[in-house]
């Protein structure tokens, strides 16, 4: 099989792996959340949303709900595009169908071209262990096998040093990371994971396991030293401002977490959500805000910010 020379890349975080394997030049067509690297912008556009999303995490949730229903995925695949940019490789994925374009999309798309098809490499990562063999699949579809094994060595290096000094630490806050609103769910798959890392200690999320939905109950009850407010999809400022509909829950203002000014908006569409190199970044930024005393990598600001917890 020849090596590959363009690639479209369907997924962001696969688009940061391509990036990361030194392989960016390869890539001739992205999805439309791809925007990281910034110059990936410049790519051809390969998909869309099927329907407009807009309006409170609700009314997302509300329409994302009524797509599903009628049998179809979030997304769609420009299939006339990427015809016209020859691809000889097509990643997406298959852990989520509300998150990116899903492998039946890809296949529908692919089933009426003639000639010979582009490899389809598919990711599904559920655990950081998901993620790092994903970047070794991406690195070997591309004749990168040991630029995949350096990338992941010195992902892992970089986590291995914060956790020995954040696990070193005395005092690990308990955390809930609240990965959606309405309905209210916590964040699971790598996530806990992260905290662990991090120093901290998650409450109701679970390691490898898809996020699941949770009662306001469930956090009053177990009152956590930190709340972390990351929507799947959304940048800081949308996480800032949905915050506010937690703060209108009753007993919020009596929670530990308010009370001492650790409540924190995270961006979740540039880093947790991402399952590719910038988890890296994304665990630098738990460190910052579990032990700011500790940890200083620059992220407040553009990949955190603490909110006030002051209703309206």
């Amino acid at each position: 099989m020849s090596t590959p020379r363009r690639v479209v890349s369907l997924l962001p975080a696969a688009t940061e792996i391509v990036c990361a394997l030194g392989a960016g030049e390869r890539l001739v067509g992205r999805s439309h959340e791809c925007d990281f690297p910034l110059d990936v912008r410049t790519l051809p556009v390969c998909s869309r949303p099927r329907s407009p999303m807009g309006g409170s995490g609700a009314t997302v949730d509300r329409q994302v709900r009524e797509i599903i229903g009628q049998g179809l995925s979030v997304f769609e695949v420009l299939a006339e595009r990427l015809q016209e940019l020859k691809p000889d490789l097509v990643v997406t994925q298959v852990q989520c169908e509300v998150c990116a374009v899903s492998l039946a999309e890809v296949e529908a798309a692919l089933c009426e071209w003639t000639g010979e098809q582009p490899r389809i490499v598919t990711l599904e990562p559920a655990a950081l262990r998901d993620v790092m063999a994903d970047v070794q699949g991406i690195a070997d579809a591309l004749d990168l096998g040991a630029e995949g094994a350096r990338l992941r060595a010195a992902m892992r290096q970089r986590m291995r040093d914060i956790d020995g000094a954040a696990n070193g630490l005395p005092g690990a806050p308990t955390v809930v990371c609240v990965e959606w609103i309405e309905p209210l769910m916590v964040a699971g798959n790598w996530v806990p994971e992260l905290v662990d890392l991090a120093g901290g200690n998650d409450r109701l999320g679970r390691a490898g396991a898809h996020s699941p939905c949770v009662a306001w109950q469930q956090v009053l009850d177990e009152d956590p030293d930190v709340l972390l407010v990351m929507p799947c999809g959304f940048d800081l400022p949308r996480a800032c401002r949905e915050a506010a509909t937690l703060e209108t829950l009753p007993g919020f203002a009596e929670l530990s977490c308010v009370q001492t000014g650790e409540l924190y908006a995270v961006d979740g569409h540039q880093f947790f959500n991402r399952p590719g190199p910038r988890l890296v970044e994304s665990l630098e930024i738990l460190a910052e805000i579990f032990h700011p005393e500790r940890f200083h990598f620059g992220h407040e600001g553009t990949g955190w910010r603490r909110l006030d917890g002051t209703p309206g």
